[in-house]
């Protein structure tokens, strides 16, 4: 099972998201154990990014919410979180 690491401004923009709407705690909660357990899952609709994001991964909280990361070793590394046009 791949080792979920959290980076710091990912845990600020998750933080301030939260605050904002709570009731996305535990969808988020949710999606982090299953990027934990299989970031591939179909239900996460994972798919590799392209330009300046090439190497990194998307998957979706919510319709318009992304979770940005990348695969290193047995690592998923947590980037960042936003809307849409906020991640990419």
């Amino acid at each position: 099972m791949p080792k979920l690491i959290l980076e710091k401004h990912f845990i600020r923009l998750a933080n301030k998201l939260i605050k904002k709407a709570p009731e996305i705690d535990d969808k988020l909660s949710s999606v982090l154990a299953l990027l934990e357990k299989e970031p591939f899952s179909p239900s996460l609709r994972t798919h590799p990014l392209s330009g300046k994001l090439k190497g990194k991964y998307a998957c979706s909280l919510t319709y318009d919410l992304r979770i940005i990361f990348k695969l290193t070793g047995d690592s998923v590394h947590i980037l960042d979180i936003g809307t849409h046009d906020e991640v990419y």
